[in-house]
């Protein structure tokens, strides 16, 4: 969001400068590991879904104005069980309200009995009374391509980038906002925090109360030689299952024609973004195809060639903050988006822009207010 809303900014016309502690795309928030899904009919909640087609759209125009390859529309497919009642935080009724998304926003997709997936699809095996949800427009964003091209066209349109500097306070002072930084402070009219994981330890109360970080592992298995060219083929998937909040999956084709990216969702115990343990024991890897992989994916071996970690910063309902502070109304809090955020980056730098140059967001943001959080 951080890279998108400069970009958006500089476009506009603003005279813009985007603060970073580590120099991106890099691997210590929630935004590396080569890919994230991306769809249109989204599933955590219809008011998302003018924020994913926007985003399809801008990445287009992003690829055409850097030459980049970001956006891949291989298909996604989510199975499940219809009227599945596991309480997931933002995931509850998951496929169902997919396909209900889709129907409302005429959104181009198929419903596929488990017949119908095991034939077109020999890498999954799902149970007889398991269905998908297709959607032939969904695939997988390239993030650290789509991070580098926010940012190649936000210095082209003018903006400062000022990498490698920790921000260490933001305090608004009358109609300006000061920034404290290890290289100084920075006086600005607004400020646009989408500090991820860091941003309750910035912010400070309410936010330090109501946005949780969490260590998330992501996978790469081994796939076995005969079921290689069906993993290349693939489309990205979600595959909720079991009774629990973490009884969940996703994951995508063999990018590289050895491996497949996969991971589940841990919502747990917080974690402390400056000290997240980056190493993954082979017993994690071994949970996860223990728990996920066997008897739902073909052809994927125990073995995990790498291991990567991220970060959630996750509400409690799991739906996005995007709002002014309640006590610094030239601060505007963005991208607390627990978990399910990328696909929306796009539109949401969008959004960031014309709310801070004085327009109105083209997409409606009520949903995302930080009111319904304090109670």
């Amino acid at each position: 969001m951080g890279s998108a809303s400069l970009y958006q900014l500089a476009r506009s016309g603003a005279k813009v400068i985007g603060i970073d502690r580590f120099a991106p795309p890099h691997n210590q928030g929630s935004t590396h590991g080569e890919t994230r899904i991306t769809r249109r009919a989204i599933g955590e909640g219809e008011a998302y879904v003018p924020l994913a087609i926007r985003s399809h759209e801008l990445w287009r125009e992003i690829e055409g104005q850097t030459g980049a390859s970001l956006l891949h529309e291989i298909g996604s497919l989510i199975i499940g069980r219809p009227d599945d009642p596991a309480e997931r935080p933002g995931r509850t009724s998951f496929l169902d309200r997919s396909i209900v998304a889709a129907q409302r926003f005429g959104i181009a997709h198929e419903v596929l009995s488990a017949a119908e997936i095991r034939h077109r699809y020999p890498n999954f095996t799902p149970d007889d009374d398991e269905v998908g949800y297709f959607e032939p427009g969904g695939g997988y964003l390239r993030v650290e391509a789509c991070v580098a091209a926010n940012l190649q066209l936000a210095e082209r349109h003018g903006a400062t980038a000022l990498l490698g500097t920790e921000v260490l306070a933001i305090a608004q002072q009358g109609d300006s906002v000061r920034i404290v930084t290890t290289h100084g402070d920075i006086l600005a009219a607004q400020v646009a925090v989408s500090a991820g994981p860091w941003a309750g330890q910035l912010l400070g109360e309410p936010f330090a109360r109501v946005l949780k970080p969490t260590r998330q592992v992501m996978h790469w298995f081994d796939i076995a030689p005969a079921a290689l060219d069906d993993w290349g083929r693939s489309p990205v998937f979600m595959w909720p299952h079991g009774d629990d909040e973490d009884g969940s999956f996703y994951g995508f084709p063999s990018l590289d024609g050895a491996t497949m990216k996969t991971a589940d969702e841990f919502y747990g115990a917080a974690s402390n973004p400056n000290a997240i343990d980056r190493a993954v024991p082979a017993a994690d890897s071994a949970r996860m195809h223990r728990t996920h992989v066997v008897g739902r994916l073909a052809g994927v071996s125990a073995h995990a060639a790498r291991t990567t970690t991220c970060i959630y910063t996750a509400t409690a309902d799991s739906i996005f903050v995007i709002d002014r502070h309640p006590d610094q109304p030239n601060v505007l809090v963005v991208s607390p988006c627990s978990g399910h955020g990328f696909k929306h980056s796009a539109a949401i730098g969008e959004a960031v822009a014309q709310i801070m140059t004085g327009a109105s967001s083209i997409i409606d943001l009520t949903p995302f207010r930080l009111a319904r959080l304090l109670g």
